[in-house]
């Protein structure tokens, strides 16, 4: 099978899963699993691809929560800080927005102001198809559970039939929908966010990156 391999990461549903895991396996939050090797994680499952399999980036997308920075001082500094310490580990990140939305309580009537993330799923489905085009790899993994890229899939299977498409779902986040269309998909044990933590602290180039406090 073998082949150049690229993982794409949905940021959210991936910190959502890490969030539940650490949870279920009864960790506090300054134990849990948000400081994530994610280099390390994809490559730990690139034997299922073949000896010759090599992987070629991983490109993680997200968003910055500027609108809970009087809430939640800490949230944007943190999430930009694991930016920079994946940027530092290898991994290509790209942010796009949350955007407010007015929304209409169905059973008051009134209006309140909610923030949603945008950009992100759209970014995700046009680096698939990116990296395909500029033949940057035979093969894209997604890791995701969102249903919302079901239709880029399709288009580029379609598209390009030779490449390879496939699923890694984050720990319970599977869905059934996405697995019919990809070639093969494999879930995330929770056991493995636990086995690819990063150092603490994390030594790059004369660097010293620390976890955060409250993780």
């Amino acid at each position: 099978m073998g082949g150049r391999t690229a993982f794409v990461v949905d940021g959210f549903n991936l910190y959502h899963s890490l969030i539940e895991a650490s949870e279920s396996l009864g960790f506090a939050d300054e134990t849990g699993t948000k400081w994530l090797d994610l280099w390390g994680l994809c490559n730990s499952y690139m034997h299922l691809f073949g000896a010759d399999a090599s992987l070629v980036g991983v490109h993680y997308f997200s968003a910055l929560a500027h609108h809970l920075k009087w809430v939640k001082p800490g949230v944007t500094v943190r999430h930009e800080h694991y930016a920079d310490v994946l940027r530092a580990t290898g991994v290509s990140v790209q942010f796009g927005n949350f955007k407010q939305k007015q929304v209409k309580c169905r059973w008051c009537k009134r209006k309140f102001t909610r923030h949603e993330e945008k950009e992100t799923d759209v970014a995700v489905a046009m680096k698939v198809l990116e990296i395909f085009h500029q033949d940057c790899a035979d093969r894209v993994v997604l890791v995701t559970g969102d249903t919302d890229i079901a239709p880029a899939v399709r288009t580029a299977k379609a598209l390009y039939p030779t490449r390879d498409v496939r699923f890694l779902f984050p720990w319970n986040r599977k869905m059934k929908e996405l697995a019919k269309i990809a070639g093969q998909s494999f879930t995330i044990d929770r056991q493995k966010y636990v086995q690819h933590q990063l150092p603490d602290p994390l030594i790059v180039n004369g660097r010293s990156l620390a976890k955060p406090s409250s993780w």
